[in-house]
Order: C-alpha cells, then sequence, then structure tokens
C-alpha cells in the first residue's frame, strides 16, 4: 500500500467564504537534489488563477487544478469528514454527501443540524472526530467557525474529486491508490506546525493593515523553521509576510505537512482504523 512517486506537492489554504477566491491561496513545491530537498515553485491566489473570487466558479476551477494534475500530492485546509456520531452506526462516509446535498448552501443551517444530531447522540454540543482529537485541533469539524469550509469543501470540492478517475482521496480510497495520478488528504497548517516544534498562535491578522511587531516576529520564526523544510525565494517570502490573514504562509505548510507525512505513514494501519474510514484523517 505504497503511495505513487510525487513530482510535485501542493497545498491549499481553503474558504468558504462567498469571495473564497480571494481568500484561497495554493502552494506549489517541487523537489530538488540539494537540501533541504523540496522547493517552493508557485503560490498565489485563487482568484488569480481563475479570474474570479465568486465561491461557485472558484472552487469548480480548484477542482479543475487538482484534476488536472500529474504524480501530485495535494493537501487540502478543511475537514474531509463528520464525526461518525452524527450518523447512524455503520454508515459509510460516502452518505455524508446525501446530507450534506440536502442543505442547499445553508452551511450554517447544516452545522445547526449537526449540533442537533451531537446533542441527541452524546449529550453536548461538539463531538470532534477520532483524529481532530489526535491533532488538538482547536474546534470540531462543525464548529461554527469551521462549518463553511466543512460544508462547501466537502460538497463542492471533495464530491467531484471522489468521483474522478486517476484521483484518491485517502484514507477513504486506498482501492484506488495502486492506479492514482494524484493523491488527495486533508492537512491541518496549525497541527503540522504543533508536531513540528514551531510557533502556531499569534501570526494571523484577518482584520488586515501592517502587521504587528508580535505577529512579525512569529512569522519569522515559522520561516525559520519552514527553511529547513523546503527552499523559499525571497519573493515568497514577501509574499508571507505581507499577506494579512496568513493564508499564503498556510497552504506552504499544508504542503510541506502533506509532503512530510504521507510518504512515511503507516497506511496499512490507517486504512484499518474503524474510524478514519468513515470521517477523515489528518496526514499531518
Amino acid at each position: 500500500m505504497k503511495p505513487p512517486d510525487f513530482e510535485r506537492y501542493f497545498g491549499v489554504d481553503f474558504s468558504g467564504a462567498k469571495k473564497a477566491g480571494d481568500y484561497i491561496w495554493v502552494a506549489g513545491l517541487v523537489p530538488r537534489a540539494r537540501p533541504p530537498g523540496l522547493e517552493l515553485a508557485s503560490l498565489r491566489p485563487l482568484a488569480a488563477l481563475c479570474g474570479t473570487a465568486d465561491r461557485g466558479p472558484a472552487l469548480a476551477h480548484l477542482v479543475d487544478l487538482v484534476r488536472a494534475s500529474d504524480a501530485a500530492l495535494w493537501g487540502f485546509d478543511f475537514p474531509f469528514g463528520l464525526p461518525v456520531e452524527l450518523f447512524p452506526p455503520g454508515t459509510p462516509w460516502a452518505d455524508q454527501f446525501a446530507f450534506l446535498a440536502g442543505w442547499g448552501d445553508d452551511a450554517y443551517g447544516c452545522g445547526l443540524e449537526c449540533v442537533r444530531r451531537a446533542v441527541a447522540a452524546r449529550a453536548r454540543m461538539h463531538i470532534r472526530r477520532a483524529s481532530d482529537s489526535e491533532a488538538k485541533t482547536p474546534f470540531d469539524s462543525f464548529h461554527y467557525r469551521v462549518i463553511y469550509q466543512t460544508f462547501f469543501g466537502m460538497r463542492d470540492v471533495v464530491d467531484p474529486l471522489r468521483r474522478t478517475v486517476g484521483t484518491a482521496l485517502l484514507p477513504f480510497q486506498y482501492r484506488k491508490l495502486r492506479a492514482a495520478k494524484r493523491v488527495v488528504v486533508e492537512s491541518c497548517p496549525g497541527s503540522v506546525l504543533k508536531r513540528a516544534g514551531a510557533p502556531h498562535q499569534n501570526y494571523k491578522q484577518p482584520a488586515g493593515g501592517p502587521l504587528t511587531l508580535r505577529r512579525r516576529r512569529t512569522r519569522h520564526a515559522i520561516l525559520g523553521w519552514l527553511s529547513g523544510e523546503v527552499a523559499i525565494a525571497d519573493g515568497f517570502r514577501r509574499v508571507m509576510m505581507r499577506n494579512p490573514g496568513g493564508d499564503a504562509l498556510d497552504a506552504v505548510i499544508a504542503a510541506v505537512g502533506a509532503a512530510r507525512a504521507v510518504p512515511h505513514a503507516d497506511h496499512r494501519a490507517i486504512a484499518k482504523h474503524p474510524r478514519y474510514r468513515r470521517e477523515g484523517h489528518m496526514y499531518l
């Protein structure tokens, strides 16, 4: 159960906002012979790649980018599934997409239904997936701060990709891995930083404006760690320092996290895990 040899590694910092293309960044890494072994080759917001920030066409273009890639590993920063407790015992992962489809574009309403089911199942409003607990993520996959990413990411990106020939979404489609031209996994930048022992807080400034001194220092520290994982040209460094929300930086971290984790993961154990194959697993 060995992944294919990858020639490109992509990281996507995702958003479910109406103007998602302005907030989604796509980073591309390529192998290189000299240490640290990877080089940042591309880093752009999705709106610049497809010509629009509107969520629908932007996400459709993102799917096209994945489908057009070859010998590629993609790390996406959003949950690929919901906790098993929200569904009848034994419900397969594929059935979650029918649940999402019943909500139109009402991601918030879907999140409220998830909360209702969580209370009914476990007498508490929020339930984490096994991988969320292991990675110590700050929120569960249907928290109000995350549900737009989960909803539109699963419905508009994961759903079409899981039905694409030559694409293996792990850990759900290990049966497709042998013939896969591209592999798609979930990668959480914050959790990648935690695993690496790098700063993982106080580097984002969504309100915009010049970065505060604290955030500048934190980003420099993160870039110091990243430099040991991937070669980064000065122009890309400036982009990551100047992007207020940290989306550009997160896209690179997601790519590095996937590139570090997937080739060395215990895929046989992950594939057999009773929860991962029905709710997802983060490759960190």
